[in-house]
């Protein structure tokens, strides 16, 4: 028997007996939902994904929690895991989405003990494409409010956090240069690096996100599209640079090696430029990289959120105070400016990744999920 701790006098249902159950404004949560749901690997998101409509909401364990979503994060790496480069083994079907900020309709009765219905969550777990989405007590994070802005934080933010932190070496008067960086994790790596007094080197694609990079405090923008990133970097900055954030991969990579300084660090967080591809790499130099390395002394590291999975909950905490504090700007993309305007709707996510891709987003890409038109929700 699945026993369910619901909001007011805290019931206990027994859902054997009924095909729904109540939330906190007495509106029955519905039997089906919509969910994206990953149905052929490839990396072309619009041909592995279907949005089904009648799929069963998933019932909280007894230590789990059932979120309405709310918001939901469309990430780079949403088509690497719809071609099942994350794990070789995953058998279709599977849901999709990683990220989202909803509220708590239901929990298990020992997830009770630290949440209640009604409650603002965050949470990082696979299937965040749902108008529900089940998630263990154990991962959520409690937040003030059901807003866009804490959604960024989640991969994005802690991604950033995290590996400048353990493998940036930040420190005062270090150049830094971070590729991609008005997109929704390089924003965070300008603002850290900046707090750690660093000088900034964003690269960037429109003199409108050049000027998204100035206010983050970006000490040189490079637009790709109007100013050669190479030359920019050999011209003034001939020393080289201490650190460098990547994450777009082929041509960007190459020029970012060329462009270590002595004692340099390259830190690889993604190479977005070869994942629509077939293998999902774009070609580097890599015949030249060890001698162009040891020339350096110079370093190149990957970083995979999931491997430091002991910190997340720490650099969580440590940013929603910065952002609480008016410490970090977590600007978010709600496709507002979009051909077909704002992204609202699981139906929007098929055009929110094609938005990435065209780069043409500033900051965190959010899609919006409306309230049901069948509950109060």
């Amino acid at each position: 028997m699945l026993r369910l701790a619901l909001a007011g006098a805290r019931a206990i249902v027994d859902m054997s007996y009924s095909r729904h159950f109540l939330d906190f404004q007495g509106s029955a949560i519905p039997c089906a939902m919509q969910k994206l749901v990953v149905t052929r690997l490839s990396p072309n998101f619009r041909e592995a994904v279907t949005l089904r409509w009648d799929c069963p909401v998933p019932l909280p364990g007894d230590g789990d929690l059932l979120v309405r979503n709310r918001f939901v994060g469309v990430n780079a790496s949403d088509i690497n895991y719809s071609a099942g480069r994350y794990d070789p083994s995953v058998k279709i079907p599977f849901d999709a989405g990683f990220e989202g900020v909803g509220e708590v309709v239901a929990l298990g009765l020992s997830a009770s003990a630290t949440f209640t219905v009604g409650q603002a969550v965050a949470y990082m777990t696979p299937g965040s494409f749902a108008e529900y989405t089940v998630v263990p007590a154990s991962t959520a994070i409690p937040v003030p409010a059901v807003k866009p802005e804490y959604l960024t934080l989640l991969v994005s933010g802690t991604t950033a956090y995290i590996s400048l932190k353990e493998l940036g070496e930040l420190s005062e008067g270090r150049k830094v240069l971070v590729t991609a960086a008005a997109g929704g994790t390089g924003q965070f790596a300008v603002q850290l690096a900046k707090k750690a007094e660093c000088h900034v080197i964003g690269t960037c694609s429109s003199d409108e996100k050049s000027a998204f990079l100035k206010s983050l405090g970006c000490d040189r923008p490079i637009n790709y599209n109007g100013e050669h990133v190479g030359a920019v970097l050999k011209q003034e900055y001939p020393r080289g640079v201490d650190v460098v954030y990547e994450s777009v991969g082929g041509a960007m990579f190459d020029l970012a090696v060329d462009a270590l300084a002595t004692k340099g660090r390259l830190i690889v967080i993604g190479f977005v430029s070869g994942y629509q591809t077939p293998t999902g790499l774009s070609p580097v130099k890599a015949v030249t990289l060890p001698a162009k390395l040891l020339k350096k002394s110079a370093s190149v590291q990957g970083f995979f959120l999931n491997h430091y999975l002991s910190k997340y909950r720490a650099a969580m905490d440590h940013l929603l105070k910065m952002y609480a504090s008016g410490e970090l700007v977590c600007k978010v993309d709600l496709g507002d400016l979009s051909a077909e305007g704002r992204f609202t709707g699981l139906e929007s996510v098929f055009r929110a990744v094609d938005y990435m891709y065209m780069r043409k987003n500033t900051g965190k890409i959010v899609v919006e999920l409306p309230h049901s038109v069948h509950s109060k929700l």
